[in-house]
């Protein structure tokens, strides 16, 4: 992410709405666009260099996270790294995505 190209590629199940794949391009901003490429089935990510570090930071918090939890990326005007028309997106710890609530007290 920080480093502006790559691919990540999966196996896409044609029709389907599965993520096949997360594309990061370097592209001079300002800030980060989230799209969705429906015909090749990939998010992709492309923005300038201080907005790509601030999101692959965020990203490397959620997976580093051991409690599990969630995280919403979400632009709104004045964000510090997203552009105007980048999608939405919940990003959800490997260790789950939320905490447990068993008998009135939280588990993760």
């Amino acid at each position: 992410m920080a480093q502006g190209n790559g691919l990540l590629d999966a196996t896409p199940v044609p029709g389907g709405e599965v993520l096949g794949g997360v594309a990061v391009r370097a592209t001079s901003g300002p800030g980060v666009l989230v799209q969705w490429d429906a015909d090749r089935q990939i998010l992709v990510i492309g923005g300038d260099s201080v907005g790509r570090a601030a999101l692959a930071e965020q990203l490397l918090a959620m997976a580093t996270a051991e409690d599990g939890g969630h995280l919403h990326i979400d632009y709104f005007p004045g964000h510090a790294y997203l552009a105007d028309g980048s999608l939405s997106l919940v990003v959800n710890s490997p260790h789950g995505g939320m905490p447990l609530e068993r008998g009135g007290r939280v588990e993760s």
